[in-house]
């Protein structure tokens, strides 16, 4: 019998993979991991809570901010950096090459290898996360590029006596494709959080925002969260 770890942050990306494999394995076959990383806000703990709760499946927490205690990314609460309110592409003229402002050091290296080591301990196959192109374009996240999947699986696989395995449903998908498919599924994104800020509402300015807000648009549906 597989059985699936899901990578779950409680946004649109991650909500989504969670939907694919309790489609593919069924709630008692997989197991949701949200990570707490010194973010500014708890939102997307409280969504990942929701959303885990509405599908019936084993939700595992981990607590991994002392690592980026040294970091001065944008996102994490020891910053003192203003969180952009730009679409990537635009913040992506100003980084000389380099990842943007609200990209943490090596998150999803991190966040995979966590991952490995407990879908190991639980009988797991397979590990899901939600990567998407978007992300990846123009090197505003390296860690979500097509690049990366290949060295982390394999690096992965390998290491774990060919036990374990990586399935990146969006790696080569846009954002609006991921909305597509959560439509289909009937995935509950009013639940979900993606804003980097932890308001009662969206600020729908900053860039993960601005790209769930086109993402539904081009479905044809206004995100549930800007109603």
């Amino acid at each position: 019998m597989e059985k699936a770890l899901v990578l779950f942050s409680g946004g649109v990306d991650s909500t989504t993979a969670l939907a694919m494999a309790v489609d593919k394995y069924g709630k008692d076959n997989v197991i949701a991991l949200s990570i707490s990383y010194g973010q500014k806000h708890k939102k997307e703990i409280e969504s990942s809570n929701k959303v885990a709760k509405y599908y019936g499946v084993e939700h595992l927490f981990l607590d991994l901010s002392k690592i980026f205690e040294f970091s001065d990314c944008s996102l994490l609460e020891g910053s003192t950096k203003e969180i952009p309110k730009d679409e990537y592409a635009k913040q992506l003229e100003n980084t000389q090459g380099k990842p943007v402002s609200t990209y943490v050091p090596f998150r999803n290296g991190l966040f995979l290898s966590s991952a490995a080591a407990l879908a190991l301990s639980k009988d797991c196959n397979v590990i899901y996360y939600g990567i998407h192109r978007d992300d990846a374009a123009g090197n505003a996240y390296p860690d979500c590029s097509e690049e990366f999947n290949r060295a982390i699986d394999e690096a992965i696989y390998v290491g774990s006596g060919n036990q374990l395995s990586i399935v990146a449903p969006f790696v080569n998908k846009a954002k609006k494709d991921i909305v597509k498919i959560g439509l289909d599924l009937k995935v509950p994104y009013e639940l979900t959080w993606s804003c980097y800020e932890g308001g009662d509402k969206p600020c729908g300015h900053c860039g993960t925002c601005i790209d769930r807000i086109n993402a539904f648009e081009a479905n044809g549906v206004t995100d549930p969260l800007m109603l």
